[in-house]
């Protein structure tokens, strides 16, 4: 149960969807910085897409793990409050199960085996053993231990082992005479009786397999010598006859009354709180199992647990537009913003804590928050952010790239040991070996949506290392663009494919108006199927404003 507390203290940090290097080296800095600042390692990082290989070879060449992916942060049953009430053994007695109910103020119990959920018992179920009627051998049809017969009743064993078990024969009161108990009763029977010897003697000749003696009376030693001949067990008890045959039908082990597996509808702590809550009205039960992943039993929850799940918590890094952020977002508690982009449309539930700063990095702002906090930056952390930095800024030779970025990525490459330029170069090289991706993939490794006016509008971008590196990724998306527009209610499509040597980007397009759009926004003409706009690098300070002031033309 530990893990799932853990759970709910976590707070994500995470960037946009299609991760390029920025957004996921600046989740990794960002949580470190906020672990160091608040002493926990409630923050962590995640990821909303799948790595390009340029960020792979960032973080292969400083030995860190990708962040974990996450595809939807809607809450989930593990954000719930589960109640962990401890899994009982299906042998104990209903007596006992209700005792631990009352005591533990629950009306469910799960039965378990090792961590593997068996069944349910409630209360409703226990209420079966006082008010259904049952025949005289329901004790032996629940096959049910004399060690539950003995903790009932409160008794005490004269002869025999308590732990066999009543598994053949019924339950009857000797009130009659011996010679017409001897028509009554059967090889492997359960006899109440008082401190009769004739009847006591009776019972054991008749071979029955147990003698419940009631009132407190005491067996003589000549019929617990002759009980034990018999392989008899013999219990005495201080309640009488009445109160005895009341109370057995509480010594039945509750597996005999529990709900089974296959019959429950159980959850997982992996299932989303919106998916479940439907099930949750249409079935009787009042609580519901959970298992992990694994198969295990955690806990249970019950209907009034779903008005109080909780959202889970998450700190935005290199975004902050709806579009552009990972699946429900919208139903999660946002507590920080940190990004160099312009304002998107995204809301939040309370107010949150923003920075946004016109660089040309989110690493760089990072950097900054470092040293306004005093604290020094690791090797390891700083050559992440220096990644983020040269990937952005295109090693400093983006027009988004700012003194401070070049001023923060110098600082940070003596940290971690790296020389920008020749570094940089080696980081875009693996970046575009993109011979072993497909279409898809080479289009969406850096792709985001933006809002404007009532047009959606996507652009991906994927930079190579010379012409050829170009023709390559052309022969793969020129006939794959056209089949983009409408996925995912795009209007209009663009992607970028920029040659860094020569600073200049090769765009393709599809859409609505597309092509008009470019011509306005750049006053070129297409050549075959494609725009070349030379000294065009960078998609958010060149392309995105001169496409969004076209359309509003």
């Amino acid at each position: 149960m530990e893990e799932y507390k853990e759970k709910a203290k976590e707070i994500m940090v995470i960037g946009h969807k299609n991760p390029d290097t920025d957004s996921i080296c600046s989740a990794i800095c960002y949580a470190d910085l906020k672990n160091k600042i608040t002493g926990t390692d409630n923050y962590v990082p995640k990821r909303a897409g799948h790595l390009n290989e340029e960020t792979h070879f960032v973080l292969n060449r400083f030995g860190v793990e990708a962040p974990e992916y996450i595809k939807d942060v809607r809450p989930q049953v593990m954000n719930i409050e589960i109640r962990h009430t401890e899994g009982i053994n299906r042998e104990i007695s209903v007596r006992n199960a209700w005792k631990l109910m009352d005591s533990l103020n629950v009306v469910t119990l799960p039965i378990t085996e090792g961590r593997k959920l068996t069944g349910l018992v409630s209360i409703d179920d226990i209420a079966k053993s006082y008010f259904e009627t049952f025949d005289n051998r329901v004790l032996s049809n629940a096959k049910t231990s004399f060690s539950n017969i003995v903790e009932t009743l409160g008794g005490r064993v004269i002869t025999g082992d308590e732990s066999e078990i009543f598994d053949k024969g019924k339950m009857l009161i000797a009130a009659a005479n011996p010679d017409m108990m001897e028509n009554m009763i059967d090889e492997g029977d359960i006899v109440i009786l008082g401190n009769r010897y004739e009847s006591q003697l009776c019972a054991i000749e008749m071979e029955a397999k147990c003698l419940i003696i009631c009132e407190g009376a005491k067996v003589s030693n000549t019929i617990a010598k002759i009980a034990k001949s018999h392989n008899c067990i013999i219990i005495e008890t201080d309640y009488d006859t009445y109160t005895v045959a009341r109370l057995m039908n509480q010594a039945i082990p509750v597996g005999f009354f529990m709900t089974p597996r296959d019959r429950i509808v159980c959850f997982k702590t992996t299932d989303y709180v919106e998916d479940i809550q439907e099930i949750m009205t249409k079935k009787r039960f009042r609580d519901f199992p959970i298992e992990d992943e694994n198969g295990n039993y955690v806990g249970t929850i019950s209907r009034r647990n779903l008005l109080r799940s909780g959202r889970k918590k998450v700190i935005l890094v290199d975004h902050n537009e709806k579009n552009q952020a990972v699946n429900g977002i919208e139903d999660t508690e946002i507590l920080e913003i940190i990004d160099h982009h312009r304002l998107g449309p995204i809301q939040t539930i309370t107010p949150v804590f923003f920075r946004n700063q016109p660089l040309g990095c989110t690493g760089t702002i990072i950097y900054k928050m470092y040293q306004e906090a005093g604290i020094n930056i690791e090797p390891v952390i700083a050559g992440l952010m220096c990644s983020a930095i040269i990937s952005d800024t295109l090693i400093f030779k983006s027009p988004t790239c700012t003194p401070d970025d070049i001023e923060a990525a110098t600082e940070l490459a003596k940290i971690a040991g790296i020389a920008p330029e020749v570094y940089g170069r080696q980081m875009f090289g693996a970046g575009s070996n993109l011979d072993e991706k497909t279409d898809r993939e080479i289009f969406y490794q850096d792709f985001k949506k933006f809002a404007i006016n009532d047009v959606t509008v996507g652009v991906g971008q994927v930079n190579a290392m010379g012409p050829e590196d170009i023709e390559k990724i052309k022969a793969k998306e020129v006939p794959f663009i056209h089949t983009v527009t409408g996925d995912g209610g795009l209007d209009v499509v663009y992607f970028l494919m920029t040659d860094i040597s020569t600073e200049c980007s090769y765009v393709l397009c599809s859409g609505k108006n597309a092509d008009t759009i470019m011509t306005l926004a750049f006053g070129v003409d297409k050549q075959q199927d494609t725009y070349i706009l030379k000294n065009v690098v960078s998609r958010k300070k060149q392309f995105l404003p001169a496409i969004m002031e076209a359309m509003e033309q």
